[in-house]
């Protein structure tokens, strides 16, 4: 659900969703051009310093949006060699997610509103709203 929900985020033409945990070497989601050059590389959890630091060298725009429990940790880690890379890092309220996660269904239609740094998701089960703070911005 955070893949679809930072897809939402970063909506534009060419934007997708690459082969996920099957292939270790691409982000979660991407923009590549006609030339095939990655334009936007998406991570989605708490990936390591090295991984990122690749992504910045292959791809002119590297976004990270992590989530889990741990990613205060994580981020305190990790933030003097983030800091180094210019990559953007936002964080979701790990509670905030679950709640996303409750709205999990087999099949489902979501219809989501973002405003500024909020996302109101609406399905069939319920609502709920999720909000992201920037980290790091670059």
């Amino acid at each position: 659900m955070v893949r679809v929900l930072a897809f939402c985020i970063n909506a534009r033409e060419q934007l997708a969703f690459t082969k996920g945990l099957c292939a270790v070497d691409e982000p979660d989601i991407w923009v590549r051009t006609l030339d095939d050059q990655i334009t936007l590389w998406i991570d989605v959890g708490e990936p390591a310093v090295d991984r990122i630091k690749k992504a910045a060298r292959l791809s002119p725009a590297v976004k990270v949006y992590s989530f889990n429990s741990k990613s205060d940790v994580w981020w305190d880690q990790g933030r003097a060699k983030f800091n180094e890379l210019t990559v953007s890092i936002f964080q979701f309220q790990w509670e905030r997610i679950q709640a996303l996660a409750a709205l999990v269904q087999r099949t489902m239609d979501l219809s989501i509103t973002i405003t500024g740094d909020s996302a109101y998701v609406a399905a069939e089960s319920g609502g709920c709203e999720v909000s992201w703070v920037p980290l790091q911005v670059s």
